[in-house]
């Protein structure tokens, strides 16, 4: 297991064997946790994918269901718009 990183003040007193050494206990420790971060990663990227999913479907349903109950303003109009149209008369000069 990994200490906390030493202070700068720390690394200048140490000699470079001790410093040689802890720079290896670093790379120890991130290369054994890449493993983890790999799957990590994997579980985040099929959550966002599922996510991404989940709003294109909610988003369809949404529209078809805005596409079955038109607003009550539109629905108004449409009676209007198949009534018998207006007879029109040319313009007496």
């Amino acid at each position: 297991m990994m200490t906390a990183e030493p202070t700068e003040q720390e690394m200048e007193q140490m000699s470079p064997e001790d410093l040689a050494k802890k720079k290896k206990e670093m790379l120890d420790f991130y290369t054994e946790s890449i493993p983890y971060l790999d799957a990590q990663h994997k579980y985040e990227e099929t959550l966002m994918k599922l996510d991404e999913v989940r709003f294109k479907r909610a988003q369809i349903q949404m529209q078809f269901a805005m596409m079955m109950n038109p607003p009550e303003e539109m629905m108004e109009e449409e009676p209007q718009a198949n009534s018998q149209p207006k007879k029109r008369t040319l313009k007496k000069k």
